[in-house]
């Protein structure tokens, strides 16, 4: 008994030394955004490997790799040490407030920096602007992309994260936000089901994203490529270029009978 038991630790550390390998090999490919009030770092590719070495590719790892090829100062701009409740940030985007930050995947809060993250997630750690109240809303759009052509209407619906009275978390619309293109404001402004419609009518790639003046709201982002229409014929003009062709092609024809007729 005591030699298969063993065996089977170690073949349960052999698991855990290979699957470390595979993770620190394969790393992951993700998408990170940093608000600070503002939008800071909007939805960059970023590869993440183990950089920290714990054997798992973590959000710590993400933030790691972006603040890297990101910021101004490379991976100084960011820190994280161990407290009361795990591993926490302790500066973000070069900002040391006193450990108030936030950060999501896929817009779901997260429990800790040693959430791992995969291939295709979405990554938002944002640092706080009320660090009395904590009244800074995360906030997302019902679609992280978009593609419009010119002249058309991107429809999306804001939504933001909050807690009900036994502190479960609840996703809530988000009424009365102002939406802007590339930082500038627009007339567009969300209803009281978070529901908009944007008209963009030129041609481009665009950021998308939502303020207040009365809401603390952590910037929700939509990455829109507008494309440029395609001109296209009305009816009226396919039917008289099919007439002029028809006309054409009898036209044709009777000349060559003629000549055929000439030619015997």
């Amino acid at each position: 008994m005591k030699i298969k038991a063993m065996l089977i630790t170690l073949a349960l550390t052999l698991a855990v030394i290979v699957s470390c390998v595979c993770v620190s090999a394969d790393g992951a490919k993700i998408t990170v955004s940093i608000a600070n009030g503002t939008l800071v770092l909007t939805e960059a590719a970023v590869d993440v490997t183990d950089i920290d070495g714990d054997g798992a590719l973590t959000i710590n790892d993400a933030l790691i790799a972006a603040h890297t090829a990101y910021y101004t100062d490379g991976a100084d701009g960011y820190a994280a040490a161990n407290g009361d409740y795990g591993l926490a940030i302790t500066k973000l985007w070069g900002v040391e407030n006193g450990g108030s930050y936030g950060y999501y995947v896929n817009n779901a809060a997260s429990m800790g920096l040693s959430d791992p993250v995969k291939d295709g997630d979405r990554l938002y750690a944002f640092i706080y602007t009320d660090t009395t109240a904590f009244s800074d809303m995360y906030t997302f759009f019902d679609k992280a992309a978009a593609d419009v052509s010119e002249n058309g209407t991107l429809e999306l619906v804001l939504s933001g994260a909050g807690y009900d009275e036994n502190w479960n978390p609840v996703t809530l619309p988000v009424e009365g936000a102002v939406i802007t293109v590339n930082g500038e404001k627009t007339a567009f402004v969300t209803d009281k089901d978070g529901k908009v419609s944007v008209k963009l009518d030129k041609a481009g790639k665009y950021t998308v994203t939502a303020v207040s003046d009365d809401k603390a709201l952590v910037p929700a982002v939509c990455i829109v490529n507008v494309t440029e229409s395609s001109p296209q014929t009305g009816d009226n003009g396919v039917y008289a270029l099919v007439i002029c062709g028809t006309v054409a092609l009898f036209a044709a024809t009777v000349a060559l009978r003629r000549k055929n007729s000439y030619a015997e």
